[in-house]
């Protein structure tokens, strides 16, 4: 375990009386050793380092608290440095950064997920943040080659197919357009994708975190269709193309094209996308698996059918529990989770806490969200923060008194096509345990009596 990292400074330990999960519980030794326990059959290998690592940080929590002082608070009593004194100059950053207390809050990788660091996935910690909006320096990645830093003077977006005339356009062409943001989810198809079977990650981060919520802004795919005299009768479906050298290619239907939501992004909270994020340009397709939106986008193809490329063909079908494969399920069923306590995490005495977590539909809004505190007997209604918009992350909270006893706390959004999201149970009735993709089902965390907070399934 890489113990320098499971001990951050004492002031970022405990938030609403919780204790934080711990951090890079494995160090590269670990992860080589998960590769090969692995291999031999033991898949909770993972869970005991984790244990480890929730032990190693109740000691440190232990120690930074320390004998309160009879004479008062000194954080209160004697002025610190920062209220005595001159701060750091302006700008010593022409990139603000975050906070030194707020270090261990990264984008992390699943140790023993991937065994290339270029076809790879990062982790949002969804633990750590508030609201709908997920920074862009921590918004997940999923890569098929590596991520590359393009240059926008050079990168070129053309589109081609059933369209009269054949456009092609540089960067600055496409910013010289009328351009729209509008805020959106993106989650990938295989979020949650290690939990079909079993109980397999520690933490929101890991079971959830391939999940990110930003302002995008770009120009509308219809309007540069349009542009070049597109067949929008007889071209049903586009065919999105990247840059990299994975040759990422999706088919996307017209019939989301059409709606106007649709976008060739540059633009990503207020700034250019980031190069792990596509930089200088990406499709969004709202409400869709995140492999649609094609990062380094360089091409769109219109044509009367789909495509079939090797990543919707292999790769991103539903193998259901007949033998067969479901293709073309793109749209992300509407899903919720409690990121507030979470696996990891530990509640450091009882009484009253404040439950959040976050929902969301593919198909449109949240409706509502149930929040359960034993195991799904009894549901009460959340609070649903504003604003609540179209296929993008609702953040919902709920008063919660603990009374210190065993609990089983769970989340079970709807959306405003009424559909409600299912247990474990109901979702693998239809689709079995062998699938990879679209894991909409309830997450349940145990908060057992000593505070700590575990991934657990229901039967």
């Amino acid at each position: 375990m890489a113990d320098d990292q499971l001990q951050p400074a004492p002031a970022s330990l405990d938030r609403g009386r919780l204790r934080k999960a711990p951090e890079s519980f494995l160090d590269q030794a670990g992860v080589r050793a998960v590769f090969a326990e692995g291999k031999r059959g033991r898949r909770d290998f993972i869970r005991g380092a984790f244990a480890a690592a929730v032990a190693g940080g109740a000691a440190a929590h232990a120690a930074a608290q320390g004998a309160a002082p009879a004479d008062g608070d000194p954080a209160i009593l004697k002025l610190p440095a920062h209220s005595t004194g001159l701060g750091q100059p302006v700008v010593t950053d022409g990139y603000g950064r975050p906070s030194k207390f707020e270090g261990n809050v990264q984008r992390r990788q699943s140790p023993g997920l991937t065994q290339s660091n270029q076809s790879s996935v990062s982790f949002a910690p969804l633990q750590s943040l508030f609201g709908i909006v997920t920074p862009s320096g921590l918004h997940f990645e999923r890569h098929h080659q590596g991520w590359w830093d393009v240059d926008p003077a050079q990168h070129r977006f053309m589109v081609n197919g059933m369209v009269k005339t054949p456009k092609v356009f540089t960067m600055d062409e496409l910013m010289r357009l009328p351009s729209v943001s509008r805020f959106y989810f993106i989650e990938c198809g295989a979020n949650t994708g290690m939990e079909w079977g079993n109980v397999a990650v520690p933490t929101v981060q890991y079971s959830h975190g391939m999940l990110s919520c930003s302002e995008f802004t770009g120009v509308p795919l219809i309007t540069l269709l349009e542009m070049a005299g597109a067949d929008l009768k007889g071209g049903k479906f586009v065919l999105a193309e990247g840059a990299d050298g994975s040759s990422m290619t999706r088919t996307i239907p017209m019939s989301l094209v059409t709606s106007g939501q649709v976008l060739v992004a540059y633009g990503q909270n207020g700034e250019m996308l980031r190069p792990e994020n596509g930089y200088p340009l990406r499709l969004v397709v709202p409400g869709v698996q995140g492999v649609s939106w094609v990062k380094y986008l360089r091409r769109v193809e219109v044509g009367d059918k789909p495509w079939g490329a090797k990543d919707e063909a292999i790769h991103y079908v539903d193998l259901l529990p007949d033998g067969t494969h479901r293709q073309y399920t793109s749209i992300q069923e509407c899903k919720s989770v409690i990121t507030t306590p979470s696996g990891g995490q530990v509640l450091l005495d009882k009484g009253f806490y404040n439950l959040s977590g976050l929902a969301w539909s593919g198909r449109g809004k949240v409706k509502k969200v149930d929040v359960s505190t034993d195991g799904g007997r009894n549901w009460r209604a959340a609070r649903l923060e504003t604003p609540v918009m179209d296929k993008c992350l609702t953040r919902f909270n709920i008063d919660w008194v603990w009374d210190g006893k065993p609990a089983i706390v769970q989340s079970r959004a709807t959306d405003d096509t009424g559909y409600v999201q299912p247990s474990s149970k109901q979702l693998r009735a239809v689709r079995g345990t062998r699938s990879i993709y679209h894991n909409n089902a309830i997450q349940s965390w145990l908060v057992q009596e000593n505070g700590e907070v575990k991934n657990v399934q229901l039967s």
